[in-house]
């Protein structure tokens, strides 16, 4: 399957401070996330952010927040269980594609990814924009998720696969996203 703005859901999943202070790729999980949901802003794609049990692991930080929507709280490890984003995932939205970045790999992406593969909704895992504090954890359970049927991807790509063209009208302004340095 291939993404396309209109049935896309771009997931960002609880990169919070407190979280963040813990992976030892932070700032590229942060930037990859930030140039996805730039992308998305322009590109039209629709997008949530969550945050689990924000008052212990501290919030979203505030230049990636900036360009969300307000984040949905929750305690289940899947997003799944968060009302807001079981109404974002909902058949009638037409979203057919969730693609998943944020932390932690082997926690919350992968439990959220499950949940939404066994709803028959195509998963997109963006590698470069999930991490967890333990390289094995990561690895691990991407090989699983990648096993379950969750296609493996990077920012770069969605971000190409969104625009489909070089003629699309903000192809030049994804191109620059997509040059810009992250750490």
């Amino acid at each position: 399957m291939r993404m396309t703005p209109a049935s896309t859901l771009l997931c960002v999943i609880d990169i919070q401070e407190r979280l963040l202070a813990a992976m030892p790729p932070a700032a590229v999980v942060v930037g990859r996330a930030e140039r996805l949901a730039t992308a998305a802003k322009l590109l039209g794609v629709r997008s949530i952010l969550t945050e689990q049990y924000p008052k212990g692991l501290g919030p979203t930080p505030a230049p990636l927040a900036a360009l969300l929507p307000p984040a949905e709280s929750k305690m289940s490890f899947s997003c799944c269980g968060a009302p807001g984003f079981a109404a974002a995932v909902a058949f009638e939205t037409g979203v057919s594609a969730a693609v998943l970045c944020g932390l932690e790999t082997h926690v919350c992406i992968a439990q959220t990814a499950l949940d939404l593969l066994a709803t028959g909704m195509a998963v997109f895992i963006v590698v470069d924009a999930v991490t967890a504090r333990h390289q094995l954890d990561h690895d691990i359970a991407l090989r699983r998720l990648e096993s379950a049927g969750a296609t493996l991807t990077t920012s770069e790509a969605v971000l190409f696969e969104w625009c489909r063209s070089a003629e699309h009208e903000h192809f030049q302004a994804v191109r620059k996203l997509v040059l810009e340095r992250v750490s």
